[in-house]
């Protein structure tokens, strides 16, 4: 039974995926965070971060990680392939409904409609795990939660993918060996 949900959980995430795994975060946490409860707040925070960190699309990894979480090699192949069969299915019929009608007037006002609503999915995922990286996994924003030693790698992040325009698989490198330094000599 568990091999089934979550096929039907990572189908779902992987067909209402608009905008690709940043926009599927607050889905993917619902589903495996609020709804069967595979993995708390901190788990998914650390299985993003991993997500993000490892080549391919976010959702994709989320779903091998969990998968591997929850059932083993066969739960990250189950999980795995349903988060891809619906990308594969829509992908063939968008292809073809785009190069067929791509002109016409309610096809682009579809895709103007779309990218407000992803912008917004981005931001969400964001903002969850800005409060959870920079206020200790808090519900509540007291200031004695806050995680002073985050926030200034995010902002010197920003800075350095912004300002000087540095790679960033370095701005991660750097970021995780900070990290290491911080968390394993001074805290």
């Amino acid at each position: 039974m568990i091999y089934l949900n979550l096929f039907i959980s990572f189908f779902k995430i992987g067909l209402f995926s608009i905008g690709g795994g940043y926009a599927a975060m607050p889905l993917i946490k619902s589903q495996v965070v609020d709804l069967h409860q595979w993995l708390t707040l901190k788990e998914f925070t650390d299985i993003i971060t991993i997500a993000e960190m490892t080549p391919g699309s976010v959702s994709l990894n989320c779903a091998t990680f969990v998968g591997i979480q929850i059932a083993g090699i066969k739960g990250a192949l189950v999980a795995t392939l349903g988060c891809i069969t619906p990308s594969f299915i829509v992908v063939m019929i968008f292809t073809f409904l785009y190069f067929k009608y791509g002109d016409l007037k309610i096809i682009k006002g579809v895709l103007r409609g779309l990218r407000p609503a992803v912008v917004g999915l981005i931001a969400s995922a964001g903002t969850t795990i800005a409060l959870i990286a920079f206020f200790e996994n808090k519900i509540t924003i007291q200031e004695k939660h806050i995680n002073y030693i985050s926030i200034m790698i995010f902002l010197c992040a920003v800075i350095a993918l912004r300002k000087f325009k540095i790679n960033p698989i370095c701005v991660m490198l750097v970021s995780g060996i900070f990290g290491i330094g911080i968390y394993r000599f001074l805290v």
